[in-house]
């Protein structure tokens, strides 16, 4: 075997050392001048401004993606291929539906931990996944074991027909539709009434969670002390667009289409019983190839909207009012991400609510924000949240949670 020593002989010999040499240091020159900068803070001055900066002392930092994998496409891939899913003892629990449907929930109860000791007053992190997602992505069981560390408890909802779970009904999921999430949170508040909850979404979770506030606007009822969302599509139709792009089509447009159309064929059962009485072809749904197609042939009609441009349209946040939402929201973007183009976030609408901020970082692809130069540390997503969700359940524990949004408001 050829030792390293001959092996560098070798390349100075036949000139390749100093050309490799040179084209790492413009490679590492590129990184460190162009690649690697402080994340753009974007909220109204005033009092939640303040306790962001104060309370999350990364938004001061500059963000370094990892060297080797900083671009768009590479941060969202490695992040879902490579990234290590590591065990953890979930509870599930399925709860039945008001129209005959199930939900699957899976918790972790933390029931060892040392910081909240009673059980009924333990904060909650609700975490709702992206669109094909479920409690078995690495970025759900990060967080999971992010939040046992900070001694509170997490439940993920997981979406009708994803997670290892089966429809009972025809019905499954959208991004303007509330219902589920609602659902859930009322039955987290019937179990646990003293236990503030904090919602964590991540790329449709998100934008769930983002039309949920949106649409209710005062949740004091919910048990929403503060929200966290990842990589929300601000706007479908340019995020439709972005993912028909010849090379997003191929590494992700394509991939998430299956998904929706295999867990489809896991349920054609279920579908096949109602054929007389729904909205759709199933069997025509099943031959979708985007997710323009599977929304215009499935989703639409399944939820009473005329055609795709329709349910976009109710799901966009790029023309929504955000001043109605009451409670502490951080949002967190990339500028790269092939989900969500840059020009297509509402950056002036988001400032408009001084409960309502996004950090904007320059890489970090769509649910990536990996940094640091093993993949499998706490990313920078992972480190905001644990920063954010501390400082809001502090807040909630000193009984200063409504003073401050009320500051804010003023």
């Amino acid at each position: 075997m050829i030792s390293l020593e001959e092996f560098l002989h070798l390349l100075y010999r036949w000139q390749w050392l100093p050309v490799l040499t040179a084209l790492s240091t413009i490679y590492f020159l590129y990184y460190f001048f162009h690649v690697v900068h402080k994340p753009r803070l974007i909220v109204k001055e005033g009092r939640f401004r303040k306790f962001l900066l104060q309370s999350c002392p990364m938004l001061s930092e500059y963000y370094w993606p990892t060297f080797w994998c900083f671009a768009a496409h590479a941060q969202t891939l490695i992040r879902a291929l490579i990234r290590s899913r590591p065990s953890v003892p979930f509870r599930r629990e399925t709860l039945q539906t008001p129209d005959g449907g199930i939900v699957c929930l899976d918790w972790f109860d933390n029931k060892s931990s040392t910081v909240y000791k009673d059980p009924a007053t333990r904060p909650t992190v609700l975490i709702l996944p992206g669109l094909t997602g479920g409690s078995e992505t690495s970025y759900c069981r990060h967080l999971v074991l992010l939040s046992e560390e900070l001694g509170i408890r997490t439940i993920v909802a997981n979406h009708r027909g994803f997670g290892a779970s089966q429809l009972k009904t025809p019905r499954t999921f959208n991004a303007a539709n509330t219902e589920d999430l609602k659902f859930v949170l009322s039955h987290i508040n019937k179990s646990y009434p003293g236990s503030p909850i904090f919602g964590m979404g991540i790329s449709m979770g998100g934008l769930i969670f983002m039309n949920y506030l949106n649409e209710f606007g005062d949740t004091d009822s919910s048990g929403l002390v503060g929200v966290m969302a990842v990589s929300v599509a601000w706007n479908c139709m340019e995020s439709c667009q972005s993912l028909e792009q010849p090379i997003n089509s191929f590494l992700f447009n394509k991939h998430l289409t299956r998904n929706l159309v295999g867990m489809l064929h896991r349920n054609l059962e279920v579908f096949e019983r109602h054929l007389g009485t729904l909205p759709f072809d199933i069997h025509h749904v099943l031959k979708s190839r985007t997710i323009r197609e599977f929304d215009e042939r499935f989703t639409s009609p399944a939820f009473g909207f005329r055609d795709y441009e329709e349910y976009y349209n109710a799901v966009t946040l790029h023309t929504k009012p955000l001043h109605d939402i009451k409670v502490p929201v951080l949002c967190l973007n990339a500028a790269d991400d092939p989900f969500s183009p840059l020009h297509a976030i509402p950056i002036e609408s988001v400032a408009q609510n001084p409960l309502v901020s996004m950090v904007l970082t320059s890489y970090g692809g769509h649910i990536g924000f990996l940094e640091g130069v093993r993949i499998n540390n706490s990313n920078y997503m992972e480190r905001l949240f644990v920063e954010f969700a501390r400082a809001i359940f502090d807040l909630v524990g000193k009984g200063k949670l409504q003073e401050m949004v009320q500051e804010a408001q003023s």
